[in-house]
């Protein structure tokens, strides 16, 4: 079994919450910094990044994943070390104010419960602060290019970014620190217009193919794959046969290459792999 451990809830009640909310790619990324200066906000939670006056801080960027899968996990912080190296940085910086970009009020409020933030936050949305023009604007850069803007300087991304750097902005309302006002254009290394579902069947498959290729296991006789807490429970039926593992080492093993496998190529998180031995072969 592999087991999830629970978010983080409490411990950061002087941390002050705006959320900024508006759909992908209205522009939020390229107004973050102005928005924040003009509200007197300390951070900037962006894509799993913490930053500070045009610094990552913390954090390791959603748009640095592989795919989609992967880069909506992190943004939401449900990789447990990613989560609780910034709930810890927020415990010790507190008290301090944060603004959290999202793409919706659902995905505001899922960053704020799994880092144990105060749901009692604040929320402007892009149509606050940019026209419909400039919005229409943005839209159309993001689905012509596919470049994503990143609220930090070139240099701080070059270190932490692994896709294509494109380009550069620079505003000209910043008088204090040198990168305040500097954001980075990137383009990721995944493409993705509209919803992304993954079937059950498809991870039933791998889990099949896995097992049906490891040593003493005879036969698969059923797979099935189940929904479980935000990721996925798989179960097995399996025909074995006598060899030189003992049975309790040999479904141990299966159990930590199926979620291993299917965790990694589908970013979905693999909770639990129960076996059920229906045979044995002597």
């Amino acid at each position: 079994m592999v087991n999830k451990t629970a978010p983080v809830t409490c411990g950061l009640d002087k941390v002050e919450v705006t959320a900024f909310v508006g759909p992908a790619g209205t522009g939020k990324s390229q107004r973050a910094q102005l928005v924040a200066l003009n509200m007197g906000l300390d951070y900037i939670i962006d894509d799993g990044l913490v930053i500070r006056k045009g610094q990552i801080v913390l954090g390791k960027s959603a748009k640095a994943e592989k795919n989609q899968v992967k880069a909506i996990r992190r943004a939401l912080f449900e990789y447990e070390d990613h989560r609780q190296a910034v709930v810890d940085f927020f415990r010790n910086s507190q008290p301090c104010s944060l603004m959290i970009i999202a793409t919706s009020p659902d995905m505001a409020s899922r960053i704020v419960r799994n880092l144990g933030l105060s749901e009692n936050y604040r929320m402007i949305s892009i149509e606050d602060v940019a026209t419909p023009e400039e919005i229409s604007n943005a839209r159309r850069e993001r689905s012509l290019k596919g470049q994503h803007v990143i609220p930090v300087s070139h240099v701080q991304v070059r270190k932490n970014f692994a896709g294509k750097l494109v380009g550069r902005l620079r505003v000209l309302w910043t008088e204090k620190g040198q990168n305040d006002g500097e954001k980075t254009i990137v383009r990721p290394p995944f493409k993705f217009y509209g919803d992304l579902s993954i079937d059950p069947r498809v991870a039933e498959q791998m889990a099949e193919f896995i097992v049906s290729r490891t040593q003493q296991v005879k036969s698969v006789v059923s797979v099935h794959a189940r929904p479980s807490n935000d990721g996925l429970s798989i179960f097995l039926s399996l025909r074995l046969s006598t060899g030189d593992t003992p049975f309790l080492l040999l479904g141990k093993n299966i159990q930590r290459r199926v979620a291993s496998a299917v965790g990694s190529i589908t970013g979905i998180e693999v909770h639990r792999v129960q076996i059920n031995v229906e045979e044995v072969e002597i």
